[in-house]
């Protein structure tokens, strides 16, 4: 690359604006760092490199399992450091959304119109889209500046806009208003506010020394709040009716180049890959001396204030309180405190697990998004559906199952004996029914519910509850081994994986030596890629080892879609040479690692138990509408009545996982990750290594109370493995063995106390 050498640094050559718009009209120029898929101008994906975090080979300890990641694992990016001199660094993602993070469908004070679009993901998310500020704090060295410089993970941004500090000053401000708007102004591009990938930090920059929250502006400070908004746009075409001028570049308002076209299918859409042009960001709190923080909204007019640390469940990663009526999307966002190139790695990751491996279409926006054409016709002769997202509803679970309609978003896993803790496949449906013939050359697998066989449960204060169990028929032969099972919500996943395996083994108690009734064990399950035992981390009976491993076995039982991990398609039948040679799989080793980087980096809500500041007279959304006593007593009496006992509050991850994001990580799972009988009203007939039919994980409960919303109303949530549950006061009713007498401390409570307990869950 030529070089052009100016105060004394080298630095590369940059073409001119006319001359790059010239060339990408032509086509002559591909965007950089695109999703690997099938719009004009995308290319490999960031960082496509054949190991990204993969868990390798290693030494049995003596507790017989293989940790996923080893001391001395090394980490994808760095998220903060300190310079020899004290000034603090942290490098921050952002993602690109359609609005403002306090903007609603309608004004704050009408009627509710619908929710905002603040949590959506515009088209083309997946490439030219992500951003990330390195913010040089030197406050905490003795300083008095703060830089943020901004990079392009791709292509280049042709304006940006940063928005910082929120005006607390102004008593009207409501969805939006700042103090201080700037841009990022390139001196290399005549002062405008253009910014490309990989160009020098400087060029790409602001720098300021006062708190622009007060009146007037006051030196900086450690402690300070500074709100941070980028706003970003690409180079779009602009209708033109003279065809003289088509192509002609034009400039805009001093923020953005565009290209003249006589072209109305072209107007408005961003010339680089033919997407939109025009975006703002998550809005981030960055607190001066400390870093990015999940916030909330106080008073008078939802200022923004750090979280409190008891409901941060997912530690730094939690995901800031919503204000744009969007509950429903919470569980699909990136970490807090995720890297700029892992954003990257995220959204590509995001983008297959939207995908469909039918027709290649993005479950979202599906006539704009560009097919994914690498994956079309990927199906399998069976599948349940067609895209991941298909079964996690919202990245929830699996849709309320109605009588009599296929189970085909659940598991229902299948098999004729178990041999060694590994069931013996079923000669019709293999290890699980995949209901759906491809290209209709074989019959349909039906397995639904014909009934609920009901009971009536009547507590010591005389209030009843009805409980139901499904009776399911099977359209073929019934498998003398059966379960089913609703797929969970996939949030802090990476937090979970990164939990040290002597942490999970230190919980366990097989012989209850502690006389506390309660027996956690936990599973050791096969690596599918090593073959060596790890600790299970996951499934409803832990008994998948890490995310990779979870997520193609979910590509192959659900969609036959092969991987690296499960290369044919005779693994869903049990073959014993499933993993040997096989042509190229669905899913390239790449793509299979962005994909297990998008559930590694969903971020977990926080907790919503503290009041938010609302002004007077304002509608409170529903999810915000909490009483803070009320939870605080629920939470004691989780506490009291033995709950935790299985239900671990509180835990902390380790220092080795391959995401800085995850590490260290102080988090509220309210899981043991260990198996425990339930009794034999929850039992299956199937065991999965150590876990008996009757054993199960004790789930997260981190999101359990969103799950109304993700699934589309209180109505369609579900609880338990199989979905049974349609409230969290049946789903505690149905707990046993080991359970049972913390239920029957719960049954005994008064009322008030009960609701209370339900209250605290529904803020999880």
């Amino acid at each position: 690359m030529h070089t052009l050498h100016t105060a004394g640094r080298s630095r590369p050559a940059y073409l001119s604006r006319s001359a790059l718009l010239a060339l990408l009209g032509a086509g002559l120029l591909s965007a950089c760092g695109g999703g690997g898929g099938d719009a004009p101008g995308t290319s490999t994906p960031i960082g496509a490199t054949p190991n990204e975090g993969v868990p390798g080979k290693g030494t049995v300890t003596a507790d017989g399992y293989v940790p996923l990641f080893p001391e001395g694992t090394k980490f994808l990016e760095q998220l903060q450091y300190r310079e020899a001199d004290g000034t603090l660094v942290t490098l921050a993602g952002f993602r690109t959304t359609d609005r403002h993070a306090r903007e609603r469908g309608e004004g704050w004070f009408e009627a509710d119109r619908g929710p905002g679009a603040y949590f959506t993901f515009p088209t083309f998310y997946f490439q030219n889209r992500t951003l990330g500020l390195e913010i040089r704090d030197t406050i905490p060295a003795g300083g008095n500046k703060i830089q943020i410089f901004l990079r392009a993970n791709g292509g280049s941004f042709d304006g940006t806009t940063f928005s910082l500090f929120r005006n607390i000053q102004n008593p009207e401000v409501r969805d939006y208003g700042w103090s201080m708007n700037t841009g990022f102004n390139n001196p290399t591009e005549k002062g405008l506010p253009f910014c490309h990938t990989d160009q020098p930090r400087e060029d790409c920059m602001i720098e300021f020394t006062s708190n622009w929250r007060t009146d007037p502006h006051s030196p900086l400070k450690i402690g300070d709040k500074i709100e941070l908004a980028p706003a970003v746009r690409l180079a779009r075409w602009e209708m033109n009716q003279d065809p003289k001028k088509a192509g002609w570049p034009l400039q805009s308002g001093n923020r953005y180049y565009s290209q003249a076209t006589t072209d109305p299918a072209k107007s408005g859409k961003a010339i680089i890959d033919g997407g939109g042009s025009r975006y703002y960001s998550l809005e981030q709190l960055y607190v001066v001396g400390k870093g990015m923080r999940p916030w909330y909204g106080i008073a008078p007019n939802l200022d923004s204030e750090p979280l409190p640390d008891d409901t941060l469940l997912g530690g730094d990663t939690s995901i800031s309180y919503n204000y744009a009526d969007e509950p429903m999307r919470v569980f699909q966002q990136p970490a807090n405190n995720i890297g700029i190139k892992n954003l990257q790695r995220f959204v590509e990751g995001r983008r297959l697990f939207h995908t469909s491996f039918k027709d290649g279409t993005h479950s979202e926006h599906d006539r704009t998004n560009p097919v994914f054409s690498a994956h079309i016709g990927q199906l399998g002769p069976r599948f349940n559906q067609e895209r991941c997202i298909a079964c996690h509803v919202n990245n929830g679970r699996s849709s309320a199952a109605e009588i009599g309609s296929p189970l085909d978003m659940m598991l229902v896993a299948t098999g004729t004996a178990m041999n060694e803790g590994r069931r013996v496949a079923h000669p019709d449906y293999g290890l699980n029914v995949q209901h759906h013939a491809n290209g209709g050359k074989a019959n349909d697998y039906d397995v639904s519910i014909i009934q609920y066989d009901t009971q009536l449960r009547t507590l010591p204060d005389g209030t009843q509850v009805e409980l139901r169990k499904p009776v399911y028929a099977f359209k073929g032969a019934r498998p003398a081994l059966m379960s089913v099972r609703q797929a969970p919500q996939v949030i802090g996943m990476g937090l979970l994986e990164a939990l040290p395996e002597q942490t999970i083994v230190a919980m366990a108690d097989p012989d209850d030596r502690n006389g506390d009734g309660i027996r956690g064990v936990f599973n050791l399950v096969t690596d599918p890629d090593t073959g060596q035992p790890r600790v299970g981390r996951f499934g409803w009976k832990a008994g998948k080892a890490s995310i990779r491993h979870q997520a193609a076995e979910a590509l192959m039982n659900d969609m036959s879609v092969t991987t690296t991990s499960y290369p044919k398609h005779s693994c869903q039948r049990g073959a014993a040479d499933c993993r040997s040679s096989a042509g190229a799989p669905a899913v390239s080793e790449a793509e299979l690692q962005r994909l297990t980087h998008y559930l590694s980096l969903l971020g977990v809500p926080a907790q919503r138990s503290v009041r938010s500041g609302y002004p007077a007279g304002m509608r409170v959304a529903v999810e915000h509408d909490v009483d803070p006593v009320v939870v605080a007593r629920g939470a004691a009496v989780f506490n009291s009545t033995g709950c935790t006992s299985c239900h671990t509050a509180q835990l902390k991850t380790g220092n080795t996982h391959p995401f800085v994001e995850l590490r260290n990580q102080t988090i509220r799972p309210y899981t043991d990750m260990l198996l425990h009988d339930m009794g034999p009203d929850l039992a299956d007939t199937v065991q999965e290594y150590k876990a008996m039919p009757a054993m199960w994980r004790t789930p997260p409960l981190w999101g359990v109370g969103t799950l109304k919303f993700t699934q589309g109303g209180a109505d369609k949530a579900r609880y338990l493995h199989d979905g049974r549950a349609r409230t969290l006061m049946e789903a505690i009713l149905w707990h046993g063995g080991e359970a049972e007498a913390t239920r029957r401390k719960f049954e005994a409570l008064p009322a008030t106390d009960r609701a209370a307990l339900v209250a605290f869950l529904e803020t999880l």
